[in-house]
């Protein structure tokens, strides 16, 4: 009986695992001013009439910290890149020197900055809801267990297990919003 229960903590563990791993997914996409290769992973462009992610078809990097350079595979790429770039609604302005693209990432305003930050807490709270979520799933397979015959001793001490590993998931997500506001607010 209690490895069915050990079995419920590690799944648990793996959904607040998957909660953390989608909120920092989720925080990449805020982009806090600083040019990272990952702010075009939306972005799609037609190569000969199929929608095709851009870094399959160009090399993405940042020569400094508000810069991205896009340099296509095949020259006959840039004007569709530049197309893509400026399709994805991302703010940004591609510049083309017949060789590479040129992207220069502005400096968000302090409005904007305070923006970011609230969708980056919006982000860490749906994680947080996700790790209670599973804590909630393990409690009641606990529960169910106790109720098959586990002890009341064991019970309350594989509760306890759940509630300081969700402790500790609660944390790693308060400490990754934390890291992810200071990136927002530098300028």
């Amino acid at each position: 009986m209690m490895e069915e229960v050990n079995m419920a903590l590690e799944e648990a563990k793996e959904q607040m695992d998957n909660a953390l791993a989608h909120l920092k997914t989720e925080l990449l996409k805020i982009r806090a001013g600083k040019a990272n290769p990952s702010m075009l992973d939306s972005v799609k462009v037609d190569y000969y009439g199929t929608m095709t992610p851009l870094k399959q078809v160009s090399n993405i990097s940042t020569p400094d910290a508000r810069t991205l350079q896009v340099q296509p595979w095949e020259k006959a790429m840039l004007d569709p890149i530049s197309t893509g770039i400026i399709n994805s609604n991302l703010g940004l302005n591609p510049q083309s020197n017949g060789d590479v693209i040129m992207i220069n990432v502005p400096a968000p305003t302090e409005e904007r900055r305070k923006e970011l930050a609230k969708m980056a807490k919006a982000a860490s709270e749906h994680a947080k809801v996700s790790i209670r979520t599973a804590r909630k799933d393990a409690n009641d397979f606990i529960k169910s267990a106790e109720k098959d015959g586990l002890s009341e001793d064991m019970a309350k001490t594989a509760e306890g297990k759940v509630q300081d590993i969700t402790n500790d998931y609660v944390k790693k997500a308060d400490d990754i919003l934390a890291q992810k506001e200071r990136d927002i607010m530098t300028i």
